[in-house]
């Protein structure tokens, strides 16, 4: 379980214009790309996820906005704050630890293809989708584990006691950093995934750990026989 001294809001941006054609994208040399951007859809569903945090007070006091420098991310932060009332000073890009988690060989398929990639997390953490060789990472949940968690560290390091809105391109991101936050096993990231524009308030002192069910945490104490 993570536990920070600062307050979080954790926001997936709007639908992007590939993601409205059902197409994967994650190859972080396109992610400043106009088709990177909002499509219609997501700039709506942003509005609204730009309203919510103001109904929440997430700006009230000292805030920082910090985006992916992805094209629908960074779009995102700017609704945000100009709903909020949040500078352009505030808005703080972050160019590699917030990148859409690298799919590999996935790269390009139809979006409910993805479907086989949750179905390998929820063997392993550990697991990768298939390599591609147009540059495109093939990342494992650990992997996208590794860099959010670097990402904290940075912003507890410069924003101790502060409220920080972070802004994703994808769910992953945030459903890996919210496991890790409440105690969840990382092979159930899935279990917490964000929906194109979420808003969610992650505050590690109030969340309780994770429990899990029983057939999770069951041991057989004498094999073969664990009756």
């Amino acid at each position: 379980m993570l536990l920070f001294e600062s307050w979080y809001y954790l926001v997936r941006a709007g639908e992007s214009e590939y993601e409205s054609s059902g197409i994967i994208n994650t190859n972080p040399v396109t992610k400043t790309s106009m088709d990177n951007g909002l499509s219609e859809i997501g700039k709506k569903q942003t509005v609204k996820a730009a309203l919510a945090l103001k109904s929440m007070g997430a700006c009230e006091g000292n805030c920082w906005i910090w985006p992916s420098i992805t094209q629908r991310a960074y779009q995102a932060a700017e609704i945000i704050a100009a709903v909020n009332g949040v500078g352009r000073s505030h808005i703080v890009p972050e160019y590699s630890f917030l990148d859409a988690r690298g799919l590999g060989a996935y790269e390009g398929k139809e979006l409910d293809s993805v479907s086989e990639i949750y179905a390998s997390d929820s063997l392993s953490p550990n697991i990768k989708p298939p390599p591609i060789d147009d540059g495109t990472p093939n990342e494992s949940v650990q992997d996208v584990f590794v860099r959010v968690t670097q990402l904290m560290s940075i912003l507890e390091t410069q924003y101790s006691q502060d409220t920080v809105i972070i802004v994703s391109p994808d769910s992953d991101n945030l459903s890996v950093l919210q496991a890790g936050i409440v105690g969840l096993e990382l092979r159930r990231h899935r279990d917490l995934a964000y929906g194109p524009g979420e808003v969610r308030y992650i505050d590690s002192s109030s969340v309780p750990t994770y429990k899990q069910p029983p057939s999770a945490v069951y041991k057989c104490l004498n094999p073969p026989n664990c009756n």
